[in-house]
């Protein structure tokens, strides 16, 4: 890719921005195909070590999903843009290899296989993410990203049920099978998002260049934002688990309501919470100024909280309809964990002084996160046992949202005292490199 280029049309930029935006969101739905089909098989009365097997079997996934998060601080963060397509070819393959010895191996490689399944698979968004970063529209581009990941889970998820149901392929056999279907098409979005040209002259005085980052930079620029990421990180670490306890353990949850198993259950509930989701949050790209944006973020993002609180409490106590329940919470989830990739990590870059670029704050998040998660599914594993998983889902909800909500208030609190003066110098609020 060009390391720079002139300012195009308007229409050359749309249409710039539209193939951007289809195929960075189709690379990652693709990708989903390989991660989360298995979470739609039950496994039911199948065992290994004392344990339920789906549940292994998830926390295995997530702790290579985790490792992968950590080593993508650095991997991902100083990857250079034309080794990007070639790299994310490699995490895939490595991943749909994982899937075909899940297939045919004993139970206890099985295992195994699931925690190589997710180890590569972890660094395929914020490689996706580094063609999107520091441009006038990333908020909107992010957040037609993020659509893929809310979307495509309940979609390969009734992908995979219906090759068990209407197919007859076993539970084993179905992951590999549903990430074959959508090998070549992501094959070929990947190409295609590799033609996105870089990002203007104009779009990096808005929203500063973007360069890799060494260890040292990474260090520098941590230290000089420590307290106002930390409270971010916090939220973050909740928003994660909660998010991920709700797509992995959906089909659970939702027979805990009283729904019957439905295939296209899935689909129908994840789409409605990715259109609203990522609408409300692509619309940060109106304003101009980092801090503004910020702001706006924040508050999206406890109306985002707010929501979740409300849905939790009315299906707790009067009992919501388990389909408006699930949408409800999954938007109130959302709003915010999609204002995380879009806009927060995206501004915070753009209003500081410090060299940075966006997979590292996100890869650092998400990397505490994820552990944050492994946490608490090995103590629901390991500990004592827990029957009452919807109940369990809704205590979470309750706590997680609350205290994210105070976390992230007292965040831009932190991060209005420290941008203000360096915003203020310039008259669009963006610092010009």
């Amino acid at each position: 890719m060009p390391a720079s280029r002139s300012e195009p049309s308007v229409r050359q930029a749309v249409a710039t921005n539209l193939v951007a935006v289809v195929a960075a969101f189709s690379v990652y739905f693709c990708m989903y195909a390989f991660r989360k089909p298995f979470t739609a098989g039950t496994f039911e009365g199948q065992e290994v070590f004392g344990l339920g097997l789906k549940t292994v079997l998830v926390l295995s996934q997530l702790c290579g999903y985790m490792v992968s998060k950590f080593i993508g601080i650095k991997f991902v963060s100083e990857l250079p843009a034309h080794r990007r397509a070639l790299a994310l070819f490699i995490l895939v393959g490595i991943a749909e290899l994982a899937l075909v010895g899940f297939a045919f191996l004993p139970t206890s490689f099985k295992i195994i296989m699931l925690f190589l399944n997710g180890l590569p698979l972890g660094m395929v968004f914020g490689i996706v993410l580094s063609y999107l970063e520091g441009r006038r529209h990333t908020e909107a581009l992010a957040a037609g990203l993020c659509a893929s990941f809310i979307i495509s889970s309940g979609v390969v998820k009734s992908v995979g049920r219906w090759l068990v149901e209407q197919h007859g392929i076993s539970e084993f056999h179905m992951p590999y099978l549903t990430g074959a279907i959508f090998l070549l098409p992501l094959i070929g979005f990947v190409l295609l998002l590799h033609q996105t040209p870089a990002p203007t002259q104009r779009d990096r005085e808005l929203r500063s260049e973007r360069r890799p980052m060494d260890r040292r930079q990474r260090q520098q620029f941590f230290r000089a934002y420590a307290p106002g990421l930390s409270l971010l990180l916090f939220a973050y670490i909740a928003l994660t688990i909660i998010r991920t306890m709700r797509d992995d353990f959906g089909v659970e949850i939702w027979r805990g309501l009283g729904v019957s198993e439905r295939p296209a259950v899935f689909a129908q509930s994840e789409t409605l919470v990715a259109i609203v989701a990522t609408a409300v949050n692509a619309l940060a790209i109106c304003f101009v100024r980092n801090l503004t944006a910020l702001r706006a973020a924040t508050i999206l993002m406890c109306c985002g909280f707010a929501m979740t609180l409300f849905a939790t409490w009315s299906q707790w106590q009067s009992g919501m309809e388990p389909f408006t329940f699930m949408v409800l919470c999954g938007i109130g989830l959302y709003i915010p964990y999609v204002a995380f990739h879009t806009t927060v990590f995206e501004r915070i870059v753009a209003a500081s002084k410090q060299h940075g670029n966006l997979p590292f704050l996100m890869y650092l998040a998400d990397s505490v996160g994820y552990l944050g998660y492994a946490f608490v599914v090995a103590i629901k594993t390991f500990g004592p046992e827990q029957s009452d998983l919807l109940g369990a889902f809704r205590q979470t909800l309750l706590w997680g949202s609350a205290a994210s909500l105070a976390a992230i208030c007292l965040a831009l609190w932190y991060f209005q005292r420290t941008f203000t003066p360096s915003e203020s110098a310039t008259a669009d609020g963006a610092r010009a490199t």
